[in-house]
């Protein structure tokens, strides 16, 4: 149903953009629940229904259902995440890198083929991984950046290079992240 509505909300129909939200509001606050006790969530949602709304005349289909709401659950994680950064809050536990679970999977093959991917991996990218992986949550990112004597804002970028080229290399390898980390 949401993505049915995309062109109209692409064409700058706000009825439809309403009844895209509508249907899909339950859901994108569920997603960030897990955020409610660090963060405004009502102001995160009011930014990520914000973004939506403006990236919708480029925004593409996947194919999946649901792209979309999809969309909108990233941008919000993400606008959840950068205000925490900004308060100097810790992340909740499960928005630790989808590769930390990984490492600690029961498969061998899946743990070895991310190691042989990490080991792969640029120095200083690498290098961020492994701060946040050592740290499993346990230090702010400031604290991780001042470790290897990046800026933070460097230690981010460094860290989304290293988990973006780190799924490319597992998904060269056959290996489908999504579907190994759902329950």
């Amino acid at each position: 149903m949401s993505d049915a509505l995309l062109e109209q909300i692409a064409a700058g129909d706000s009825r439809a953009f309403g009844q895209w939200v509508a249907g899909c509001e339950q859901s994108l606050r569920a997603s960030l629940r897990k955020f409610a006790s660090s963060v405004d969530t009502e102001a995160v949602l009011q930014e990520a229904l914000l973004r939506v709304w403006q990236v919708a005349p480029r925004f593409q289909l996947d194919g999946r259902p649901d792209a979309l709401l999809r969309f909108a659950q990233v941008a919000a994680r993400n606008v959840a995440l950068s205000e925490m950064r900004r308060l100097g809050s810790k992340p909740p536990a499960e928005e630790l890198p989808e590769v930390a679970v990984a490492f600690a999977s029961p498969d061998p093959l899946l743990r070895a083929a991310v190691v042989e991917c990490k080991d792969k991996l640029p120095g200083k990218p690498r290098l961020a991984l492994e701060q946040r992986l050592e740290s499993a949550g346990g230090d702010d990112d400031h604290v991780l950046a001042e470790r290897v004597n990046m800026k933070l804002n460097t230690f981010l970028q460094n860290f989304t290079r290293a988990r973006k080229l780190l799924a490319e290399c597992l998904k060269q390898r056959g290996v489908d992240l999504d579907a190994e980390l759902s329950p």
